[in-house]
């Protein structure tokens, strides 16, 4: 027990002297998830609003008519209180101070309603929803022209798997904690890689040390080190942007655990074939950032393209964040498939990284080349 303890404090004392796993696991995803959250998390009860011009250029019934419904959609932003010319709503276009123009019908029998758009932004999506917007306009009004009546109806709903309505910041919130606790496992085996270069582990395998307890005492360090990342984030995102966090608790233990671990192993792994620090740091950082922006961390992975979901739903990282997400948003069982399945992903890369790094270990000489 007081092995245990002298290792503790000193592998303790080591990480707060290292700088980069500091920022690396703190501070950086503290000021990813501030920019994210400034950006993204606005009110979500808030309208779209669209900015228009309206070109009625020869005033009759049907433009009015029209113009007057126009003027009844909430979504829709109406630059001047006066119908322009077409060049004038062209020129504003061009300049992007509007979104879109609207071209009225130019007589009473005319059928043609004209939308005018940018075409740099023809792809984005203002412009596919004032498209929409003008869609549905021009089916009401073929309906009102043939003097019918609408059969069918669409009534939408939106339920949640947690006990409130869930926005982005939950979203990002968990998967900014599974960012830092994966990044303060890549990173946080960076002093192996010195003590390795130094010949520190072989001096110690020549002393009474037990090393299972060096490890042991390694291993337990990092977690209370994770436990911190997530009490941070959690409070950051709970009173300063209002976040929903509904625990379960069982399955958030075991989930912090195994993906704590797993990626404590794969820093592990990096370290065994890095023979200095900058290599080390070079290839955590790789794999920090691929994982960063496949894993759905920021995004769903859903919004990706097709041929590269594939590759995100083998990642560890994916299933860490959403086993995060399942456990402290949703309230979901440890005995749910999702929770498991997660499990073993992250079961499966933590071992497979652990095995690899303890063979090279043990294959390469205890004092790396200088």
């Amino acid at each position: 027990m007081n092995q245990f303890k002298q290792m503790f404090l000193a592998q303790l004392k080591l990480t707060l002297r290292e700088k980069q796993a500091w920022f690396w696991g703190i501070f950086f995803p503290v000021i990813l998830m501030v920019i994210f959250m400034v950006i993204f998390s606005g009110d979500s009860s808030d309208d779209f609003q669209t900015k228009v011009a309206i070109v009625d250029e020869n005033p009759n019934k049907t433009s009015e008519m029209m113009l007057t419904q126009l003027q009844q959609i909430p979504v829709i932003e109406i630059e001047s209180d006066q119908p322009v010319s077409e060049e004038k709503a062209k020129e504003w276009i061009k300049e992007q101070e509007i979104d879109a123009a609207i071209v009225l019908p130019d007589s009473e029998d005319a059928t043609l309603i004209g939308l005018i758009v940018n075409k740099e932004n023809e792809q984005n999506v203002t412009t596919q929803v004032v498209s929409g917007i003008l869609v549905n306009f021009v089916q009401q009004a073929n309906l009102a022209a043939a003097q019918a009546t609408s059969t069918y109806e669409l009534q939408f709903e939106s339920i949640s798997a947690g006990d409130a309505e869930l926005d982005y910041t939950d979203f990002l919130l968990t998967g900014m904690i599974a960012l830092s606790i994966a990044q303060g496992g890549l990173f946080g085996m960076v002093d192996l890689v010195e003590m390795r270069r130094k010949g520190l582990i072989k001096r110690l395998r020549m002393t009474p040390a037990n090393m299972g307890i060096f490890g042991l005492s390694d291993m337990i360090m990092r977690l209370l080190f994770s436990i911190v990342q997530i009490i941070l984030l959690s409070l950051i995102g709970v009173f300063i942007f209002g976040a929903n966090l509904y625990i379960n608790f069982p399955s958030l233990i075991l989930v912090f655990l195994i993906g704590s671990l797993s990626f404590t192993a794969l820093g592990y792994f990096i370290s065994s074939f890095s023979n200095t620090t900058e290599a080390y740091m070079g290839v955590a950082n790789i794999v920090s950032f691929l994982m960063m922006f496949l894993s759905g961390v920021f995004f769903p992975i859903e919004t990706m393209p097709e041929w590269l979901q594939p590759v995100s739903n083998i990642l560890p990282l994916t299933y860490f964040a959403d086993g995060l997400r399942e456990s402290m948003v949703y309230e979901t069982s440890i005995l749910s498939n999702s929770i498991l399945f997660g499990f073993g992903n992250m079961v499966i890369w933590g071992v497979i990284a652990f095995i690899i790094g303890a063979w090279l270990y043990k294959r390469k000489s205890i004092v790396s080349t200088r």
